[in-house]
């Protein structure tokens, strides 16, 4: 078995004397994997592959993202850093070095601010996008991208192995791969939303049927809803036309979503749970799947748990002096929506004085590729509209908001764990684990405020303040809602919730996918 994705499950840094110092790679989707893989390949990588050299029949591939990366890569051979002494978890590593240039116009022009965006709704169409000749050259540096990443699967792999390719860096590898190696099995999961084709077909019509082709070069596509699936498929249809079938009566592979409930403007043919299509393109099916990523329970309680949580829970208790708190909890990423989240908080203070000194928003908004400035302007955006709500309502004995923005993992824990409320009110977002995270953790039950936009919002909007991200005076007037609910009803509602978080937990998600493909 074969893993493939942009970010690693090792990370380099250079120590004062130069040398070279592993730790585990950061990202959700490693956090996710990380733990399978590792399983896996310490119990030898099952039956799903056969033997890959030092491997024990599985390869995690993945690209080179600092100097000391690359480095390392440099000093290993073939790239391969298990076979240099590095600590990669048990798992064999393939790291690809990849030239700086060609990684900048792939990974931040490309993926980060084109493919992103498109897939999450971010562009304003008045003015953006434009593709002109600069961006023609970005496309060819993302094709060379994927050619690298195919091409080191393709000399991993061992005959018939199964290949798992992860998210949107990484389009076009499943069809150059499948022209490498037609004897592989190879299955592409998408971690983020999908589009309609009216906004997916603003790229350039070539590139436009290129990620498409190329995702089509898998045997199992899998999505986090049936709505991101669903639509895919009418993308596929509007970008190919009459080269393209979808056949509705196929058998659906949706993961474990019994019970699951649905989201006010999720539509379409596979909404219902009544069946999934296979794409079938020049000669071959591709089954479309459903797994709706969860969360490992027993494992995010655990580590509650540790003294580090404990000492800032401790901290924050002192912060809010008794009050209630409300909580988000996100990368300063623009599809978050925090600046919308911060202003229906401050809607809230205006429109209910009731609540002033009696409750403490806590906002941990980490910082987000900072290499763009996109990113950059939107965390100043963030940090002045807490300033505008500290200005306008802070008393020498409350202070209504506190901000948060040095990545802090064990504080994040936390503040899920002391929350009365939770907002997680994105434009789009792929699945959301917090919204799963903060149900879990919540030790007096918080209410949850959810974006319908949120992918969890299909699994969980029965028991939750489901809001329009848009909609600011609706989102203050669901945290007023929670604000207001009995702490019985409160309760109830977030074990419900914690219960659909674990549903689906990283091992077993990522087991389904495989049984989905090798099926």
């Amino acid at each position: 078995m074969l893993v493939a994705s942009n970010r690693g499950p090792v990370a380099f840094s250079a120590d004062d004397d130069g040398s070279l110092v592993a730790r585990r790679g950061g990202g959700g989707l490693v956090s996710g994997l990380h733990a399978v893989v590792g399983e896996d390949a310490a119990s030898g990588g099952g039956d799903t592959a056969g033997d890959t050299a030092g491997g024990g029949g599985l390869v995690w591939v993945c690209a080179a993202l600092s100097e000391a990366d690359r480095r390392a890569t440099r000093l290993a051979p073939d790239g391969r850093l298990d076979l240099a002494g590095h600590d990669t978890g048990g798992t064999a590593v393939c790291m690809l070095d990849v030239d700086r240039v060609v990684f900048e116009r792939a990974y931040n022009a490309v993926a980060n601010r084109t493919l992103w965006f498109i897939l999450h709704l971010l562009y304003a169409p008045a003015s953006q996008p434009s593709f002109g000749s600069v961006f023609q050259q970005d496309w060819l540096a993302y094709e060379s991208y994927n050619t690298l990443f195919a091409e080191a699967l393709a000399r991993e792999a061992a005959p018939g192995a199964a290949v798992l390719i992860q998210d949107y860096h990484l389009t076009l590898a499943p069809a150059q791969l499948r022209r490498l190696r037609p004897d592989l099995r190879i299955a592409h999961f998408s971690h983020t939303p999908w589009p309609p084709p009216e906004y997916f077909r603003m790229l350039p019509d070539s590139v436009a049927s290129a990620v498409v082709e190329g995702l089509l070069g898998a045997d199992h596509l899998g999505f986090l809803t049936a709505a991101w699936a669903e639509a895919f498929c009418r993308c596929a249809q509007a970008t190919l036309g009459a080269d393209i079938a979808v056949d509705r009566a196929a058998e659906i592979d949706r993961g474990d979503t019994a019970g699951q409930g649905n989201t006010a403007g999720q539509t379409g043919g596979m909404t219902d749970g009544t069946g999934q299509p296979r794409l079938r393109y020049r000669g071959r099916a591709v089954r479309i799947g459903v797994h709706p990523l969860g969360v490992d329970s027993a494992a995010l309680v655990r580590r509650a748990r540790g003294h580090d949580v404990a000492a800032r829970a401790a901290e924050m208790r002192e912060l809010t002096a008794g009050r209630r708190v409300i909580v988000r909890v996100d990368r300063t990423e623009l599809s978050k929506n925090i600046v919308r989240g911060l202003e229906a908080y401050r809607e809230l203070l205006r429109e209910h004085p009731r609540w002033h000194g009696q409750v403490m928003h806590i906002v941990c908004a980490y910082p987000s590729r900072h290499d763009l400035p996109e990113y950059r302007e939107y965390t100043a955006a963030v940090q002045r509209i807490v300033e505008e709500i500290e200005d306008e309502f802070a008393t020498a004995s409350w202070s209504p908001v506190r901000l948060e923005v040095n990545d802090d993992y064990p504080r994040s824990l936390a503040a899920l764990s002391l929350a009365d409320v939770l907002v997680v009110n994105p434009i789009r977002d792929g699945m959301n684990l917090v919204a799963k995270e903060g149900a879990v953790l919540s030790r007096s039950g918080a209410a949850l405020v959810l974006s319908r936009e949120a992918g969890a919002c299909a699994e969980m909007a029965a028991d939750a303040l489901v809001v329009n991200p848009f909609d600011v005076g609706e989102t203050a007037a669901a945290i007023h809602t929670a604000l207001l609910m009995t702490a019985d009803e409160r309760r109830r509602r977030c074990e419900r919730l914690a219960a659909v978080a674990g549903r689906l937990p990283p091992r077993r998600w990522f087991r389904d996918q495989l049984d989905a493909l090798l099926a």
